[in-house]
């Protein structure tokens, strides 16, 4: 039988305090403390949850690409290895997904109130819309291909994930969108208010330190998964060599 690290669990619970923590301080931050936005009015809060999950959504599936690559370098040389990377790699799969979908939510909600419309063909919900939809069929094809082939078409699909990140991040620099402009790193006119910082920074760490916990929580039971089957495989080889008495 697996035991549990008391020591890991504890770290667990901690790293779990801390997130909730933090996303309660951005919470009050963002609904309570900060003004409203000059323009938007309190529909213009949404900016402090749909900007973290919208960075974020562009960080996880790198973590997908670089697990899937290992895959694939492991899958001949060192199985084992090879497993840990898989699992790890769809635990950020299914992240990116999830702070996709935050994000596009978000996105179409600031949108209708914005713009009168909760989707427009823009380049930059376009490619976002596309990575979600990368990792939708990366999931689906993990959970229902029957090839025995789905790790490593998996991790084909996190190639072309990772090569849409981009795009999306320079969507706004290199096309003239009908998404706002840069908050940060594009030109003068650039950046956030004093007054607006502190529920901005909360929430982007809030929101980093959760995505950081429910990957690692993922990753641990698709290995514990991977490990029961295993256990199981053996037993069955075991009790297929016994010799009747």
């Amino acid at each position: 039988m697996e035991q549990r690290n008391p020591t890991l669990r504890s770290v667990a619970w901690l790293w779990f305090g801390i997130a909730i923590a933090v996303l309660v301080v951005g919470f009050r931050q963002a609904i309570f403390l900060t003004p409203a936005d000059a323009a938007q009015g309190d529909v213009g809060r949404i900016f402090y949850y749909h900007v973290p999950s919208a960075m974020w959504s562009l960080v996880f599936p790198y973590v997908n690409f670089i697990a899937s690559l290992f895959y694939l370098y492991w899958r001949k040389r060192d199985p084992l290895k090879a497993l840990t990377a898989d699992a790890m790699a769809i635990a950020a799969a299914e992240v990116s997904v999830v702070y996709s979908s935050i994000c596009l939510i978000t996105g179409s909600i600031w949108g209708r109130a914005a713009w009168g419309i909760w989707w427009t063909w823009d380049e930059r919900l376009t490619s976002e819309l596309l990575l979600f939809l990368l990792y939708v069929s990366y999931l689906m094809l993990r959970r229902f291909s029957s090839t025995g082939q789905a790790q490593t078409l998996a991790a084909v699909i996190s190639i072309f994930a990772a090569i849409d990140v981009p795009i999306v991040w320079m969507s706004i620099r290199w096309w003239r969108t009908q998404h706002p402009a840069p908050v940060f790193f594009g030109g003068p006119d650039a950046g956030l208010d004093k007054s607006m910082m502190p529920a901005f920074v909360w929430n982007i760490i809030g929101w980093g330190i959760w995505g950081i916990f429910i990957l690692i929580f993922r990753f641990a039971l698709e290995r514990r998964r991977q490990l029961a089957e295993q256990e199981a495989a053996l037993q069955a080889i075991e009790a297929s060599l016994e010799i009747p008495q």
